[in-house]
């Protein structure tokens, strides 16, 4: 089990819940923040510090953003488990689906 990112983070990108990740496996794309789920030890250190909700554990995902799940496994394909996001910084890329989202309006 994990925790996901799903689609209130898209085009905000708040970074708070990284400062709390003691496992650093939070990882930046273009567009929206991904948890690495080999590397997610489970902690729930970063859901509350989400200024919009955007972090669910995976059985909690609200099922309009259920696909949120593949969103964050699927980031890591090609990226493989770098072990520790830090030391990547951000990945020039998003899954296909964020990608595809128009800009997201942010409130205020």
């Amino acid at each position: 089990m994990t925790y996901v990112i799903a689609l209130p983070c898209v085009d905000l990108k708040d970074r708070a819940c990284i400062d709390e990740c003691p496992v650093d496996c939070i990882y930046e794309g273009e567009r929206m923040l991904y948890i690495h789920p080999d590397e997610c030890v489970d902690c729930g250190a970063c859901e509350p510090v989400c200024p919009v909700e955007a972090i669910y554990y995976e059985d909690d995902v609200p099922e309009e953003w259920e696909d949120y799940y593949r969103v964050n496994v699927d980031f890591f394909d090609d990226v493989g488990s770098p072990g520790g996001a830090a030391k990547v910084g951000v990945i020039p890329k998003d899954h296909p689906l964020v990608a595809a989202l128009p800009p997201q309006p942010q409130g205020d």
